[in-house]
């Protein structure tokens, strides 16, 4: 007969059995965490190291580990980044960074960051400050074949900073960037979607016409990249019209008012960076989009406006009629009889061609902007 001792201790074994695998499982699961975390400090160091050698120089004022036991959270307090070339090209410096990874998801990471974003040049005093509410990213990928990238802001502002004021470049209440690699092209000529989503977004230095809060919802496929390895954009735009790629835009819509434009069609690039090309863009109020774009000015003042200047050659005044005549309106409708009419969104529309040459903007005969060289 046994001892209450023994029959004590064989009832509690059923106790301590689980406990213990409990332990066990609680330290294996701590070493698997500490060998994940030096493996994403080890990532990261190599990541850095490669953008440095293209001439982004990246650090922290100081940088901490955490996240146990899910996740591995990296902090970077007051990052920033310094793009070089043959000389300093700017600086960035922002508050705060914080990237996470699920343990058993580590090709996603989740990124949050708190400006102030300050860009000048390098020991200077900055030319930009961008503020926002709320900026997240997510990048999903391994670092030599990534497969999307997302960019989101809650309320951004850019102001240009001068001696003795703050000029608005861009107000929002929302935009959003996605980038998304074509499956299978990341290491042969690789394809990539853009997406750009803003809501309420204004952008008085682009152009007159972008004063006014605007949304936009724009996809395009850029094609004939080399590879994706890190470089400016300069750089990639360079080598796409090197390689004879192109800018597809698979679908664009505008919106500003009651007008809206939708446009799809393709754009290259000239040797001197400048967009070439045309879109096919449908047009609800297109008499109200022309005089967003002051094309009453641009008659009056451009080729046109030389050309009406000499009709009172022909008959003293007939210009100052023929000027009175070129209004938005006048001239909306003989925009609209080169293209066609039809129904966007249930309202009536027209489709006209936009066409880009070297940067120059035309709606028919008329050049309504100029885009920057891309490169």
């Amino acid at each position: 007969m046994r001892s209450p001792e023994a029959r004590s201790r064989r009832r509690l074994w059923p106790v301590f059995v689980p406990l213990a695998l409990v332990a066990a499982v609680g330290i294996v699961w701590s070493g698997f965490w500490y060998y994940a975390a030096s493996a994403a400090e080890a990532t990261m160091a190599d990541w850095m190291a490669r953008e440095a050698r293209v001439g982004r120089i990246y650090t922290c004022s100081r940088q901490t580990l955490g996240g146990f036991p899910f996740r591995i959270e990296v902090r970077c307090i007051e990052p920033s980044v310094e793009l070089r070339g043959a000389q300093p090209l700017a600086a960035l410096k922002a508050g705060d960074l914080r990237v996470a990874a699920q343990i058993y998801e580590p090709t996603l990471l989740i990124g949050e960051f708190a400006g102030p974003l300050l860009v000048g040049m390098p020991g200077q005093q900055p030319e930009y400050r961008a503020t926002w509410q709320l900026g997240q990213s997510s990048v999903r990928g391994m670092p030599n074949a990534p497969e999307r990238v997302s960019v989101v802001f809650e309320q951004p502002r850019v102001q240009r900073l001068d001696s003795n004021s703050e000029i608005n470049v861009m107000t929002a209440k929302h935009v959003e960037l996605h980038g998304r690699m074509a499956p299978g092209s990341a290491t042969d000529h690789p394809v990539i979607e853009v997406v750009l989503r803003a809501v309420s977004m204004m952008a008085p230095e682009l152009h007159p016409a972008a004063a006014q809060p605007f949304d936009a919802d724009i996809t395009a496929l850029l094609k004939g990249l080399r590879d994706v390895s890190p470089k400016p954009w300069p750089v990639r735009f360079r080598e796409l019209q090197a390689q004879g790629g192109t800018i597809e835009i698979t679908n664009a819509r505008v919106q500003q008012g009651d007008v809206i434009a939708v446009s799809t069609g393709t754009l290259g690039l000239t040797p001197g960076g400048g967009l070439e090309g045309q879109l096919q863009v449908t047009v609800v109020g297109l008499d109200k989009a022309l005089k967003a774009f002051d094309i009453d000015r641009v008659v009056s003042e451009g080729s046109i406006g030389v050309a009406i200047g000499r009709l009172d050659r022909i008959m003293p005044g007939l210009s100052q009629f023929a000027r009175q005549n070129a209004n938005s309106a006048n001239i909306a409708a003989s925009v609209a009889a080169m293209g066609r009419t039809g129904v966007l969104e249930g309202k009536p529309a027209v489709t006209v061609p936009l066409r880009f040459s070297d940067g120059r903007v035309m709606l028919g005969p008329f050049l309504v902007g100029k885009i920057a060289p891309l490169f």
